[in-house]
């Protein structure tokens, strides 16, 4: 039995390691899936299941745990970068700006409520507490990518590995009233506001009706105005000053596909493909719609939907490759993440991306092997993108940046670092020929497997001393004073978004599950809604908000947890050897 021994508690052994990560691993995703109250915690519950494992003695070497936590944390954050790129810029345009305001209001407020609760309940004195609180913040809203970022700026804080404050304990104290806290808090303001959730989606609806989505709209027209006469296409959509698109002309019994240069004669039938809020203008402007069988003229046209895998087509706008007058066809429009786009002429086109070409057949198969179409090639992962996207973002987050005032260089770390390079590679990746579609599913599992390493790795090396954090030591401390870093800056942005800014309360609720990056919260928001509206308020933030939830967390850590010059006595047995004085500067 020397071999089960060994492999059960031998921590030098590789077949111990995977052991232990994989029984961790597979012990919290299963044990995440139970609800408690309509709520499960999800993956988040290897985070338990590691500190378990950690308080019975299963463990490894610490220079594997290190390497297994981070290794998975640049995983996760680089993952999350990817997927927030692409809109991360243009959450800013319109009425994203107050959204994010607001998000960023109650991110603010968060580190508020953290500071005023450690200066006010705890013996700041104890360089345990503040580290504590930091993790505490981070459960409090639930933020994992926060948790990762702050220790591994700890790590950089302390010289010596071994004192680093294991503040996942209080993580793990304020994360499950936190998920409870945010769905609490949302409704509370529903009862403070006295919002009634039917007049919301009404007034929902009245507002998509006056103000319809630029969606791709079909219409067939017949040329009635005399001032089009003899006009080319290009002259009507100068004259005209909207956007769209003439996938067919028929004239005279003779359907064509029309390019710029194509006449529009009185009497012609023109199909038309626009933005569903300029129909009317082009309606008006050219004629009354009648219907037409197009299958039935005497040019054969089909429309088919190209799926966009040829490299080299990542990247190009519309206008670029004159679709009409070079291959004689027309894009109508563009699906791309689950939503159909106007394919205007200056949008560029992306790996993944699903065009509709209406044409004669043979010309529309001439594009769909200019485009790749090939699906199986969407399966294969880009790694290429993935792997020197994590190295430029490990170079890059160890670049110290100097600032005034701060006497020493700031460094991004192997959190802050990777997530801005894969932002920034998501969003402006195809100028550098770089392919960066991952599929959903591609993302979501490298994600989540580097969420599972990171949290098993934190939970084992934590679990040795958690039982004395929580039950010795300020555990339920940690608990209620979490839940109000959770629940005060909600009730105070949320009322806020209602009564000053008169934000749709879906809206809101979507805003609150982004700002506190909460996927629980916005299954609960969109359980109450029959509409997308807490689905875009939490799109719209949730970049932006995850983006500040881990570097503010790397600033708490570097420019508030150690005055420099400061002396302090290392806690007995949990920071260094009992009793030693060290000088620490910080970074």
């Amino acid at each position: 039995m020397n071999w089960l021994e060994q492999l059960l508690f031998d921590s030098n052994s590789i077949a111990h390691i995977v052991l232990l990560y994989t029984a961790v691993i597979s012990l919290g995703v299963y044990l995440g899936k139970i609800k408690f109250f309509g709520i499960s915690l999800g993956v988040t519950f290897v985070l338990f299941a590691g500190i378990l494992a950690g308080h019975f003695g299963f463990t490894g070497p610490v220079s594997t745990l290190n390497f297994l936590q981070d290794f998975g944390l640049i995983l996760f954050v680089y993952c999350i970068g990817l997927q927030v790129g692409p809109g991360f810029f243009e959450s800013f345009k319109k009425g994203g700006v107050t959204l994010n305001l607001l998000a960023c209001g109650i991110v603010a407020l968060n580190i508020l409520v953290m500071l005023v609760l450690y200066y006010c309940v705890f013996d700041t004195n104890d360089p345990r507490n503040l580290p504590m609180m930091v993790g505490v913040l981070c459960g409090a809203v639930t933020n994992t990518p926060g948790l990762g970022a702050a220790t591994e700026a700890l790590t950089q804080v302390f010289a010596n590995a071994q004192a680093v404050p294991q503040i996942a304990s209080g993580y793990a104290c304020a994360y499950p009233l936190g998920v409870v806290g945010i769905i609490a808090a949302t409704i509370s303001i529903r009862y403070i506001c006295g919002i009634v959730l039917k007049d919301e989606e009404d007034r929902i609806l009245a507002q998509q009706a006056e103000n319809p989505h630029a969606k791709p709209h079909k219409m067939t027209l017949k040329v009635t105005n005399t001032a089009l006469h003899e006009k080319t296409l290009l002259q009507v959509r100068d004259f005209l000053g909207r956007n769209y698109v003439c996938s067919r002309a028929l004239h005279e019994g003779h359907v064509s596909i029309p390019t710029k240069d194509t006449k529009f004669y009185l009497g012609d039938h023109l199909f038309i493909t626009c933005a569903e809020d300029d129909a009317e203008a082009v309606r008006a402007f050219i004629g009354p719609e009648e219907y037409i069988d197009w299958d039935m003229q005497d040019m054969p046209m089909v429309s088919k939907s190209i799926v966009v895998t040829q490299p080299k087509m990542n990247g190009k706008t519309f206008g670029q490759l004159h679709f009409s007058s070079v291959y004689g066809v027309n894009v109508t429009r563009i699906s791309r993440s689950g939503m159909n786009l106007f394919a205007d002429r200056n949008l560029r086109m992306q790996v993944g991306d699903k065009i509709v070409v209406v044409g004669p057949e043979d010309a529309v198969d001439r594009v769909a092997s200019l485009m790749g179409n090939s699906v199986k090639r969407l399966d294969h992962p880009n790694l290429v993108t993935i792997f020197v996207g994590i190295l430029v973002g490990i170079i890059f987050g160890s670049i110290p940046f100097a600032f005034p005032g701060v006497p020493t260089p700031v460094k991004l770390g192997l959190a802050g670092g990777p997530l801005i390079v894969a932002i920034l590679i998501g969003r402006f990746g195809y100028k550098f020929r770089l392919v960066t579609y991952v599929s959903t599913s591609a993302n979501f599992m490298l994600r989540e497997f580097g969420l599972a390493l990171f949290l098993a790795s934190v939970g084992i090396k934590a679990g040795e001393h958690f039982v004395d954090t929580v039950v010795a030591g300020d555990g339920l401390t940690y608990v209620w004073t979490g839940f109000l870093i959770t629940v005060i800056p909600i009730l105070i942005i949320g009322v806020i978004a209602r009564m000053r800014f008169k934000l749709n309360y879906f809206t809101i609720m979507g805003l609150i599950a982004g700002s506190t990056t909460d996927p629980p919260a916005l299954a609960f928001a969109n359980q109450a809604s029959s509409t997308d509206a807490p689905a875009v308020g939490y799109s719209t933030v949730y970049p932006l908000t995850m983006f500040l939830r881990i570097l503010t967390a790397q600033l708490i850590v570097r420019h508030i947890l150690m005055p420099y010059g400061v002396t302090i006595r290392m806690a007995p047995g949990l920071f260094d050897k009992p009793g030693a004085i060290r000088r620490m500067r910080l970074l």
